[in-house]
């Protein structure tokens, strides 16, 4: 039986929260509450995400809401997402003035570094990510291998916990309810 209260997801940067990843995550984590949410650019029509700050803020905006609504801290919630999404979320948790308080991070395909880019990396707030966190991702992601993964979150100071799709691209194509059960089998023991 897990102590987590719920779950909110957020999508990547050019999908939207009924992206088909999000669905079959909130369907695997039933009957567990799970809210999924889009980006304020993605409900303005805009195809380009706003900055950091603006989305950092919509994360915490709609992860205290969903606490409220369910009836307990964020500290009982998990949040995550894929790429972008999830890592806002990390960046959520990792700000130095106002961290967003939750039980764990979700990270699907995290975009470490731009495609053919890997010294662009994306790494800055890691050292202050201390939740739970369960990193999946595909063997073949051109945002970043299980190598440069694991090296660029070894200064993660919370638990991290890796699960790779075998043969998985970015966009962990035709491996949905594969990642969602892993994910919902991981949110359970929490």
């Amino acid at each position: 039986m897990t102590s987590i209260a719920g779950v909110v997801l957020f999508p990547g940067a050019g999908s939207s929260s009924s992206h088909s990843s999000l669905v079959a995550m909130h369907d695997a984590l039933a009957p567990l509450p799970v809210a999924r949410h889009d980006f304020p650019y993605r409900l303005a029509g805009k195809p380009f995400p706003d900055k950091a700050p603006v989305l950092i803020a919509s994360v915490k905006e709609h992860v205290r809401a969903f606490a409220t609504s369910v009836g307990v801290s964020t500290s009982q919630i998990v949040i995550g997402g894929r790429s972008m999404g999830g890592r806002m979320c990390s960046m959520a948790i990792a700000d130095e003035i106002d961290p967003l308080e939750v039980a764990g991070l979700v990270l699907v395909s995290y975009p470490l570094h731009p495609p053919k880019k890997p010294d662009a990396l994306r790494i800055e707030h890691l050292p202050r990510v201390t939740v739970p966190t369960l990193c999946v991702s595909g063997t073949k992601d051109n945002f970043g291998t299980p190598d440069e993964l694991r090296s660029a979150f070894s200064v993660v100071p919370g638990d991290v916990t890796w699960s790779f799709v075998d043969n998985g691209r970015h966009e962990l194509a035709k491996a949905d309810a594969e990642v969602a059960e892993r994910i919902a089998a991981w949110v359970t023991k929490l």
